[in-house]
């Protein structure tokens, strides 16, 4: 029975390991990412069982909405209209405390008062009327001094964001006072470290002292905003988030206390473990980051426009007392979050929700004890597993495993939901059931030896064939995210939100499935995978699952042919008397992680990636340049059968080189003389600019302007080079412009 006892130490080895693996990982160890990524949707599905989905009166979100921005217009608004909001506020509607979940890194200039200082020292500069004129409106123009006056002596906190990576310092720009030196707290260097920032103009931060950082650096590998850092050291000096800082100025007179563990290895290694404002206790990890309580989907705090407010309109008794957070919700205005309750989150509202947990003691922690706990438990675990479950049956075995499961969830939301307590779910459950699998699959073994060495004993064959005999799996496709060279689309179609205001929702329904279905047909043709869609806009990718090496070919290809086909579409609409439709197609190549990601509810095969998210701001580039199409160089470079107009080097928001982007023409064997004669003259007039040949250049394109007048192109060329012939680039310019606007 040789064959026994190598199967029973086999079993005892691979238990040992596997308990050495997931204790590695309780103990934080070694990290594994599979584990991480089931427990954080463990903690997704208890979040999402257990929020009240209550709403908090207590804190309001004033927002930045679509009928804000059609009243005031375009944001970033004019510091007058905030300074009015600010006095409303404070003066009318007798606010608590007023936070900005925006920042104000520059000056305004939209009054027009540098134009009449000027004329006032030239053209006008002996005329009396204007000057003493002039004098007496100056104060009303100073926009940036009347919201300085404005905030000055009012309980209103200031957001910032900063930036794990070093980036040139903003003039004129200040950071809230520090809650001090490093050198103060021996926990310090366990809290995260910014190396830069991006905050407000020294007058605003000098006129309130108070503010906090708004981004999260924090963010789960999947993107979800789970945590949040309350602090943060920069320079040496440890700032404090616009959530913590919120919650620390709606209560002034509190007094603020760290409270830290003895230390393990002398005085420098104290772990912090909660922060005290009063008689409130947070607790906090080592890195001072919390979970956030969400009370719910969006919705759980009022929402107030700010042209409400401006009007008078909202009533005084939904602001009074309360804490005022100034946000967006406005989808243009790109502060939307994924959080594990809602894929499609404002993150004002994500503000929000901590500083409720943070005032109402609803915050979920790990106490360091409970690492013991789960390490213990897997320990004894192991040991019974390996001496006493052999000796059970296969349904003894799975009636424990039923048992045990049923424990660990149950005793697991117990602590969740009494004691704010959060314990890992996934991995002592998986760990459990690999335990028991591995039992059954060795007790199975066991007795197939079992059953072998009778029947050798008898004399009787068991074919080899039977042996042998294995599951094809040469043509399965892996969906596990992967690292590969891929192309991603995205399309979007123009003006669609003043198009569906056209339209009943059953009306609209039909007409994105009209727009959408052939944009999938000509995808599907060319074997591409869509992503995903988002509303009038379509993401998809070539290269995978199935890989090709024609990927570029195949996308450039769709989207050539999508514009002909809604032109054929459009002949449809008109006679329905639906608008025309009319879109924006981005592609890029690069390399891109492509694989299943999602959650336990929803798993979704996309990509992701920096090549993805510049394919992206590629498609948003398009209405600004007045084309259909734009590509990348890579793209470009993987599909040389196709003649492309060099467009523009830009520089996109979020990249900080720059990108060549051309307009495809066609096939190259499909080009005409003229469209190839067209394309080799505008080259040559981007070669005079690059060379800052204006002259040269200007006559060009001021020719092009003339033959194709349609081409909007030509006047934003001849726009920067009557700019630049008065201003000069700086020294050492590559040629590239900077877009600012996703």
């Amino acid at each position: 029975m040789n064959a026994a006892r190598y199967i029973n130490g086999l079993r005892f080895l691979i238990c040992i390991m596997v308990a050495g693996v997931f204790s590695s990982h309780i103990t934080h160890w070694v990290d594994i990412p599979l584990l991480k990524r089931l427990d954080n949707m463990a903690y997704d599905v208890r979040l999402r069982l257990t929020m009240p989905n209550t709403i908090d009166p207590n804190i309001v979100i004033l927002d930045i909405d679509e009928k804000s921005l059609a009243a005031l217009g375009h944001w970033p608004w004019s510091r007058n209209i905030l300074s009015d909001m600010v006095d409303i506020l404070f003066d009318h509607y007798q606010i608590k405390l007023l936070a900005f979940d925006v920042t104000f890194p520059e000056a305004d200039t939209s009054s027009g008062l540098s134009i009449f200082e000027k004329l006032a020292k030239n053209e006008l500069k002996d005329n009396p009327e204007f000057l003493s004129t002039l004098n007496k409106i100056r104060p009303s123009l100073q926009y940036d001094d009347l919201f300085t006056q404005s905030l000055t002596g009012r309980n209103a906190v200031l957001g910032y964001y900063t930036d794990l990576n070093m980036m040139h310092a903003q003039k004129n720009t200040s950071l809230p006072k520090s809650l001090g030196s490093i050198n103060q707290y021996n926990f310090s260097d366990s809290l995260l470290k910014v190396q830069s920032y991006g905050a407000n103009l020294t007058a605003y931060q000098n006129a309130t002292q108070q503010g906090g950082y708004f981004n999260n650096i924090s963010v789960d590998g999947d993107g979800l905003y789970r945590r949040l850092p309350l602090l943060t050291v920069y320079n040496d000096h440890i700032y404090e988030s616009l959530s913590f800082a919120i919650f620390r100025h709606a209560f002034p007179n509190d007094p603020i206390k760290f409270n830290s563990d003895d230390g393990y290895e002398g005085e420098h290694s104290s772990r912090l473990e909660s922060i005290q404002i009063g008689e409130r206790i947070i607790p906090v990890n080592a890195q001072a980051t919390v979970l956030v309580p969400y009370l719910g989907k969006q919705g759980s705090f009022k929402y107030i426009p700010v042209v409400d407010v401006l009007d008078f309109i909202t009533e005084e008794h939904a602001l009074k007392d309360k804490i005022v957070i100034l946000g967006s919700s406005a989808a243009g205005i790109l502060d939307l979050r994924s959080t594990p309750v809602q894929h499609i989150y404002p993150g004002v509202e994500v503000h929000a929700n901590l500083v409720s947990g943070l005032i109402d003691q609803r915050i979920k922690y790990q106490p360091s004890y409970i690492i013991g706990v789960q390490f213990i438990f897997i320990i004894i675990l192991s040991i019974i597993g390996i001496a006493f479950f052999p000796k059970f049956s296969a349904g003894t075995l799975s009636a424990l495993l039923l048992v045990l499961m049923s424990s660990i969830i149950s005793s697991n939301f117990y602590l969740w939901h009494y004691h704010n307590i959060s314990v890992t779910l996934a991995t002592p459950l998986i760990f459990v059931f690999l335990l028991f699998t591995i039992q059954m699959t060795f007790s199975y073994l066991l007795e197939s030896s079992n059953k072998k060495y009778l029947t050798g004993m008898f004399g009787q064959y068991i074919p080899a064939e039977l042996v042998d005999k294995m599951v094809d799996t040469n043509n399965t496709l892996s969906m596990e995210p992967d690292d590969k060279i891929l192309t991603v689309l995205f399309s979007d179609v123009r003006g669609f939100t003043t198009i569906s205001e056209q339209f009943e929702a059953d009306e609209l329904a039909q007409l994105i499935n009209e727009i959408l279905t052939p944009i999938t047909e000509l995808i599907h043709e060319n074997s591409g995978t869509i992503d995903k869609y988002m509303g009038d806009a379509v993401m998809a990718f070539w290269g995978a699952p199935v890989e090709n090496e024609h990927h570029a070919s195949k996308a450039l290809s769709t989207a050539l042919a999508i514009t002909p086909r809604l032109n054929e579409l459009n002949k449809e609409f008109i006679e329905k008397g639906w608008p025309e439709i009319k879109v924006g197609i981005g592609l890029n190549t690069g390399t891109m992680s492509v694989g299943n990601m999602g959650s336990e509810f929803r798993l979704a095969y996309t990509v992701l990636g920096d090549a993805v998210n510049l394919g992206s701001r590629i498609e948003g580039l398009t209405k600004q340049y007045g084309v259909d199409l734009l590509v990348t160089e890579t793209t470009k470079e993987a599909a040389p059968e196709f003649s492309y107009k060099e467009m523009d080097k830009v520089k996109v928001k979020g990249k900080l080189e720059p990108v060549t982007i051309f307009q495809p023409i066609g096939l190259h064997s499909e080009s005409t003389e003229q469209q190839l004669t067209m394309i080799a003259d505008h080259s040559n007039a981007l070669k005079y600019y690059h060379q800052q040949n204006w002259s040269a250049a200007k006559t060009l394109f001021t020719e092009f302007q003339q033959q194709r007048p349609d081409e909007l192109i030509n006047h934003i060329y001849l726009e920067r080079i009557a700019l630049y012939e008065q201003h000069p680039p700086e020294k050492g310019w590559d040629g590239s412009f900077t877009h600012t606007s996703k």
